[in-house]
């Protein structure tokens, strides 16, 4: 009889308490909720806010245009400039070497000529100056030796003088001896007549020679005071008349140097005003009006241009602003004045602004850099102001991101 098999107790696996549907769905919402919170509150915050479709950061263009016809001459460097240039900057030049200068080159002539004639009178001047000195000294030299002269015979009269002085007395003691002797008879009536003719020939030599010395005399002061008299010339000797022709040719001279002068000073100014003109017809330089960008050049240097050709467009980096698209909904809620936040797509720093125009499914007329109906996503078109957009070295045309409407706008 064989033994009987002994049983084997397997011990059982606890059983896991099974949960509910209730508590598995409970479970599965605060799962989702703590997945929502964790990474989906910046998205949903995203999609509550009120905000453009597309933005993008937009400037107004200005065109500069050719004042000339001519070759253009700049550096592709400059055309190509992507960066923002300041204003007065020097773009390109244009230059027209068959520009008209027939007016200026007159001119130009007429100037030669002018100074030509003035350097001749000048010249004459200078002459006729030389000769006034010399005519002047040989009059001086001359009055000089009529003095000497005038002195001279002064004193030679006055020797003569005191000569017939001598002589009268003389005849009139003969006459008076004789006077004497004829009461007696002892001079005869012929002596006696002859010592009377003697004593008025002395006293009419005396008389004559006194008035001889005072004729001297008066000439002689006379020519002391630069006036010369005499019998065979008149008041002024040839040297001093020839002296005061010169001066008389002197003062011509300068009389028509200065009215040269007062031409040359017309013609300088006539000059001057056809040198400007013909610069401006000949070399422009295109300077930049304002602060801006060449957005667009349609010419190289090289190329022949004409009179009011565009050369290139520029962004007016002062304004800047940012064009955006929204959907009608966010369109209707909006007003000009509203603040408006610019998010840049590449994460920079954001930017307040302002709405400043409103032009819903209109394309207004704006002379923009990009074109607002280049937003095609939606057809509701906002304009908004953003003061610190103006401020980059490149105006940061171009760049793109979103704008962030209303309350939510002051709130980064």
């Amino acid at each position: 009889m064989s033994k009987p098999e002994t049983e084997t107790v397997v011990p059982q696996p606890a059983k896991r308490p099974v949960l509910t549907p209730t508590v598995r769905r409970a479970s599965k919402v605060l799962l989702g909720a703590a997945v929502v919170a964790t990474f989906g509150l910046v998205p949903l915050r995203t999609l509550l806010q009120t905000s453009s479709v597309e933005a993008v950061v937009n400037a107004r263009l200005m065109t500069l245009r050719a004042p000339i016809a001519g070759e253009v001459v700049a550096s592709p460097a400059e055309l190509a400039a992507s960066d923002a240039l300041p204003q007065g900057s020097t773009l390109l030049r244009i230059v027209n070497a068959r520009a008209d200068r027939g007016r200026l080159d007159e001119l130009e002539q007429a100037f030669a000529k002018l100074a030509s004639q003035r350097e001749t009178l000048n010249t004459k001047l200078a002459a006729a100056q030389a000769a006034e000195t010399d005519l002047d000294r040989q009059a001086e030299a001359f009055r000089l030796g009529r003095i000497e002269q005038l002195t001279a015979r002064t004193a030679e009269l006055e020797s003569l003088i005191d000569v017939a002085v001598a002589r009268r007395e003389e005849a009139v003691a003969a006459y008076g001896r004789a006077e004497a002797l004829s009461r007696t008879g002892n001079v005869t009536a012929a002596e006696f007549d002859r010592l009377s003719r003697e004593v008025k020939i002395a006293t009419g030599t005396e008389t004559s020679t006194r008035h001889r010395l005072a004729a001297a005399t008066v000439e002689l002061a006379a020519a002391r005071n630069r006036i010369f008299l005499g019998d065979s010339y008149n008041d002024r000797p040839s040297s001093v008349q020839r002296a005061d022709e010169m001066r008389q040719r002197i003062a011509d001279l300068r009389s028509e140097l200065a009215g040269l002068d007062t031409e040359a000073k017309q013609l300088e100014t006539a000059l001057a005003a056809a040198r400007t003109r013909y610069q401006a017809q000949s070399d422009v330089a295109m300077a930049l009006p304002v602060t801006g960008r060449i957005w667009e050049a349609m010419v190289s240097p090289g190329e022949q241009v004409r009179v009011g050709q565009d050369l290139a467009r520029l962004i007016d980096c002062a304004t800047a602003i940012v064009t955006a698209n929204v959907t009608e909904s966010v369109y209707n809620r909006l007003s000009v004045g509203s603040p408006a936040r610019f998010v840049p797509a590449d994460g920079g720093n954001d930017l307040q602004g302002k709405v400043v125009n409103l032009t819903g499914r209109a394309t207004a007329a704006a002379n923009l850099a990009i074109e607002p109906a280049a937003l095609s996503k939606e057809p509701y078109r906002v304009t908004v102001s953003v003061p610190g957009l103006g401020t980059g070295q490149a105006c940061a045309v171009g760049r793109t991101g979103r704008v962030v409407f209303g309350e939510q706008a002051s709130t980064p």
